[in-house]
């Protein structure tokens, strides 16, 4: 790869500079191979880049951002991580902050391979932000910290999340706590918030993933998530039950720095283009309601 163009300015300003101009929306870009064909659409990679291309332009200059779920392009080998390079080309020409929902986490060189594959600039899957999984230790997401440094990138990483299994691990308490008993979700917060902490009250580049149905086990646990003004993606939104209501008491203080993620909510109004906008407009109009 030759010598990256960096933005200029960190994601989570970028980010921040996106929610003040369209709202606190991230439209889920989830191409479930039933909603695939539901769609019309074929089952491969034509079908992948036109649900993406269709979802991309609902949400342009009415969202922050989308998030494609890596998951449903990866299972369709080569063509469909094309059809995510692809996606990922258009969300951005169309002026969208793009999150890959790829929940990568590993140790040494290996964490450093995913942070160049998805936040090199020059990638073919180049992103402004990445989710990762902080369970093999805060510390070896090092080479993607340092990665997101370099490139003006971010980093959501998962703290909170809404599946009943999560809490076995995230409520657990650590074992040598550096400030008395605490959670694991707590630990992951304070490191996340310490990485790459916002400039002069801007939001972080370093972020969480907290479950929109799940906010609520911050405050009952005593995490405090303004702190560092780490940005928080909220899955849950809508077809998962969580509401207004619940985004608002659930984050209490921070729900400002809370960027929310809706996609079967919005997914299924397609295939009409027309449609999908409509769907992204009432959840906008809905989401009004936090400021």
């Amino acid at each position: 790869m030759t010598d990256p163009v960096v933005p200029a300015v960190p994601f989570g300003q970028r980010l921040e500079d996106a929610m003040a101009r369209f709202g606190p929306l991230c439209v889920g870009i989830d191409p479930h191979p039933e909603l695939l064909t539901q769609w019309g659409l074929s089952v491969d990679r034509a079908g992948l880049i036109d649900f993406g291309r269709r979802t991309v332009d609902a949400a342009a200059g009415r969202a922050a951002a989308v998030k494609p779920q890596v998951a449903f392009f990866e299972q369709h080998g080569p063509p469909g991580m094309e059809a995510l390079a692809e996606v990922h080309r258009l969300a951005r020409e169309a002026g969208l902050l793009v999150i890959a929902d790829a929940k990568r986490g590993d140790i040494g060189s290996t964490m450093e391979g995913y942070a160049q594959a998805w936040l090199h600039p020059d990638s073919d899957w180049a992103a402004d932000a990445l989710t990762v999984n902080p369970y093999l230790g805060f510390g070896a997401l090092a080479p993607a910290v340092e990665a997101a440094h370099t490139y003006g990138a971010g980093l959501f990483v998962l703290a909170l999340t809404s599946n009943p299994e999560g809490r076995e691990v995230q409520l657990a308490r650590t074992a040598s706590p550096a400030e008395g008993p605490d959670t694991v979700a707590a630990s992951v917060v304070r490191a996340a918030s310490a990485a790459l902490p916002s400039p002069e009250g801007h939001l972080g580049s370093v972020g969480l993933v907290i479950g929109a149905t799940t906010a609520s086990e911050a405050s009952a646990h005593g995490i405090d998530l303004t702190v560092g003004r780490p940005p928080v993606l909220a899955p849950g939104y809508g077809a998962q039950g969580a509401g207004v209501r619940q985004l608002a008491d659930g984050f209490g203080d921070a729900v400002d720095q809370v960027l929310v993620n809706s996609s079967r909510a919005i997914l299924r109004a397609g295939p009409s283009t027309a449609a999908l906008t409509a769907a992204v407009g009432r959840t906008r109009r809905d989401l009004d309601l936090l400021s």
